[in-house]
């Protein structure tokens, strides 16, 4: 794996013309939510193939996931929107990131238009590299055989990479990892991805009933479409000057005070500073509990001292999970 760029390029809904730095390289295309030992298989091939010819090594994805569009009434939980994706795309070490905005318009050309528009014109694309399941333009028409086919015909190079599986003999997938998380199994969502997972989110104010506990917490409303597991979590919290904190993390609707809308709550060990209106990041490292209604606050408190000291033992002896989960967190 290589190391981080310094000159990493992350575009957003791009208009024509692209930029020059990202033109005559080795593309990596797909979806790319989630970012897992799956989606790193094809975008490590692209690295690969980009360093060994001397060229720039570039995602292209797209942005919102495309189920949005086509499923609004069923919001897809999505595990990395532009981003958190981009941030792993640069920690791997690729020079970068595309999103395409994905509308009607786009969703309804054919192919043979995106082939052309953004492979050719847009980005001078040298070698495309895909996943063995992608499929794009009207009616997904577009599949690995097209590519193959077109490149062949275009002069240029097609890589497809074949399905990867972990020790169960199952594809590692996105599917995968949100139903992983939507039931609390927060290590094999974790083992999926090759990182721990992580979101991002604003500093809210909330009830403070936390600090009249003793447990005062920065508070972040997530997504709707969030469908992580409610619970105790045990959590790194890192802040928007990237220093890295401990902490214990409540995600739900606190059955015990309101039984509102749901938000996530983390205490943060030995930290006392003000966080309000900061964006920062939250890394999920155990499930400790679900969610529970006591008898009174001396219950509660009780139970939340045991979390802490439960989250500690977990925080202090954790190592990283792979050189990609060292690397989002060491700058």
């Amino acid at each position: 794996m290589m190391a981080m760029t310094s000159s990493f390029v992350d575009i957003k809904h791009p208009e024509q013309p692209l930029p020059d730095q990202l033109k005559g390289g080795v593309v990596a295309i797909g979806n790319f939510d989630g970012m897992h030992r799956g989606h790193q298989a094809v975008l490590e091939d692209a690295l690969q193939e980009a360093r060994q010819k001397g060229l720039k090594a570039i995602a292209l994805t797209f942005e919102p996931h495309p189920r949005t569009l086509f499923r609004p009434d069923r919001p897809i939980f999505r595990l990395t929107p532009h981003e958190e994706k981009a941030r792993i795309a640069h920690a791997l070490g690729l020079d970068g990131m595309i999103s395409m905005a994905f509308d009607q318009t786009f969703s309804s050309q054919s192919p043979d238009k995106f082939f052309h528009d953004m492979l050719i014109e847009g980005l001078d694309a040298k070698q495309v590299i895909a996943g063995y399941d992608f499929h794009f333009g009207k009616n997904r028409t577009g599949n690995p055989d097209y590519l193959r086919q077109k490149g062949a015909a275009q002069g240029i190079d097609v890589t497809i990479v074949d399905m990867k599986t972990d020790r169960s003999g199952d594809a590692v997938s996105s599917t995968r990892v949100r139903q992983a998380l939507e039931d609390g199994v927060v290590e094999t969502a974790n083992r999926l991805l090759g990182y721990r997972f992580f979101f991002s989110g604003v500093v809210i104010h909330g009830a403070k009933n936390g600090r009249k506990l003793g447990y005062p917490t920065a508070n972040m409303a997530l997504p709707d479409n969030c469908r992580l597991c409610e619970g105790v979590y045990a959590v790194k919290f890192i802040r928007a000057n990237g220093s890295v904190h401990h902490g214990v993390a409540s995600f739900g609707r606190r059955p015990m005070f309101d039984n509102g809308p749901r938000v996530f709550e983390v205490h943060v060990f030995d930290f006392d500073d003000n966080l309000y209106g900061e964006e920062v990041r939250v890394v999920l490292h155990d499930y400790l509990r679900p969610e529970m209604k006591f008898n009174g606050l001396d219950g509660l408190i009780k139970q939340m001292d045991t979390d802490s000291v439960q989250a500690r033992a977990i925080l202090r002896y954790s190592e990283p999970l792979s050189e990609l989960d060292a690397r989002l967190w060491s700058a």
